[in-house]
């Protein structure tokens, strides 16, 4: 059997990712298992300026690098050192991100297996108050020179590599460095267990950062495989970089049905706004129906952006669509056209009174009509529920709409009968409703009209 062999990596870097960022200053140092057997090092010309923040940490300026190989010059090198030999870096997916990144631009399609130091003393010596180089290195009494240097940071992980091998009496490090290894997909500062014990179930699933404020949200027909599913692939770009490196717990909750676990989702995505979720954010509505009565008595409907401090009383994706009610409201029922305003101000417009005042109706006639047209609309939206199954055989799911909009869904016995299906909104638990969220009830509603009960 072929020996096993280690090349322990560091990296300085001019940024936080592969993609936008170039590698200033690199050490590999092998490692045969027992001890060290070469050492290698360079600084390299990233070929773009090297931010002031980057040189405060690392000491590397623009004059140091200006006379250094660029990253083609010692490609194949690295390449030969780094081939066949298990890749070890304290964090690993950063600095084999890079790596990876920049041999491929060299011409050099280069995998490896890897080893996380941060993880393997987390399963070895567990219990520190921190995994970071520096404090690992005080805590183990580890002799760390030339701090956020290349060769300073990589002699201090084959100190802490030789010693957790030392230390390895369960066979941790053989188990890690198997290809199928969880542990090495995972972002750095997430614990094993936070992923072991989700269910492999439908629901909604957190991410929280070091302070425990949620950064993301999301649902899944089967949470387990849908948060893997995260830590899976080579991507570089910034925004998963640094979403990865926030990443440091997850919880969840276990819906019946992928529907709720949508609608769940989408709640808790406009109650707590997490600063990764960009796609849902997209759906939200841009305007609304108003009604409102003005100084002079009438009052008026009105199409305009949605404000947080005004109340709607319909939303729309697009303003044209808010306009297009408007008009058949005020044509079916009569309503002068003076009296509502279809959009944005006319330019030099500051109020929402028009100019022309003359043979407007009389105030409560026209306000009769107002209240009937929006009774009518607005009565016309339909209440109905969706019963579907439970978490458990035992339990029912109920998910309730009210004039069209979202009420609240939750869960009941199997054996609970109802006289009206808004008896329903006794087991629910209540949540505002949007635009996007009635989109996916209605269009599940259509699909499934078995499992609809209609309020008479």
């Amino acid at each position: 059997m072929m020996k096993r062999e280690y090349a322990i990596v560091d990296i300085e870097t001019t940024g936080g990712n592969a993609s936008g960022s170039r590698i200033t200053e690199i050490a590999v140092i092998i490692h045969d298992g027992t001890a060290v057997t070469s050492r290698w090092e360079t600084l390299i010309d990233p070929q773009k300026e090297i931010p002031a923040p980057i040189f405060a940490l690392t000491g590397i300026n623009n004059d140091m690098v200006r006379n250094a190989p660029v990253f083609d010059d010692i490609a194949e090198e690295l390449y030969q050192m780094l081939r066949d030999r298990i890749f070890v870096a304290h964090n690993v997916n950063f600095d084999y991100s890079f790596i990876r990144h920049q041999l491929e631009g060299s011409g050099f399609k280069w995998t490896a297996q890897k080893l996380c130091t941060v993880r393997a003393a987390r399963k070895i010596k567990p219990g520190l108050r921190s995994y970071s180089l520096g404090n690992l290195c005080s805590s183990l009494d580890i002799l760390l020179e030339n701090r956020h240097r290349a060769g300073g940071d990589a002699d201090a992980t084959a100190i802490l590599f030789s010693r957790l091998l030392e230390w390895d009496t369960d066979g941790e490090l053989d188990k890690m460095i198997k290809k199928s290894a969880p542990d090495q997909r995972l972002p750095p500062n997430l614990p094993p267990e936070d992923l072991e014990k989700l269910p492999q179930k439908p629901g909604v699933y957190y991410f929280y950062n070091r302070e425990r404020k949620v950064v993301y949200v999301g649902k899944a027909v089967n949470i387990k495989k849908r948060v893997a599913s995260h830590f899976t692939g080579h991507n570089i770009k910034p925004q998963r970089q640094n979403f990865l490196r926030d990443i440091h717990g997850i919880s969840f909750e276990v819906c019946a049905t992928e529907l709720m676990a949508l609608l769940l989702e989408c709640s808790e995505i406009k109650k707590l706004w997490p600063a990764y979720n960009t796609v849902l954010k997209r759906f939200e509505p841009k305007f609304g129906l108003y009604d409102y009565e003005a100084r002079n008595g009438y009052r008026y409907l009105a199409v305009g952006k949605i404000s947080k401090h005004q109340r709607c009383l319909e939303v729309f994706t697009h303003e044209y669509d808010g306009i297009n009610l408007l008009r058949s409201l005020a044509t079916e029922y009569g309503i002068d056209h003076r009296l509502c305003k279809y959009g944005a101000a006319v330019e030099g417009e500051t109020s929402y009174f028009r100019p022309d005042t003359s043979g407007l109706p009389e105030v409560d006639a026209h306000n009769r009509q107002v209240e009937s047209a929006l009774d009518s609309y607005l009565g016309s939206r339909p209440s109905f529920a969706i019963l579907d199954k439970g978490r458990t055989p035992d339990e029912r799911s109920c998910i309730w709409v009210e004039n069209g909009h979202f009420y609240g869904m939750g869960y009941i016995a199997g054996d609970v009968g109802f006289t009206e299906p808004s008896d329903i909104k006794e087991y629910v638990t209540p949540y505002r409703s949007n635009h996007y969220m009635m989109q996916v009830i209605y269009s599940f509603a259509q699909k499934y009209p078995g499992k609809v009960l209609d309020q008479k």
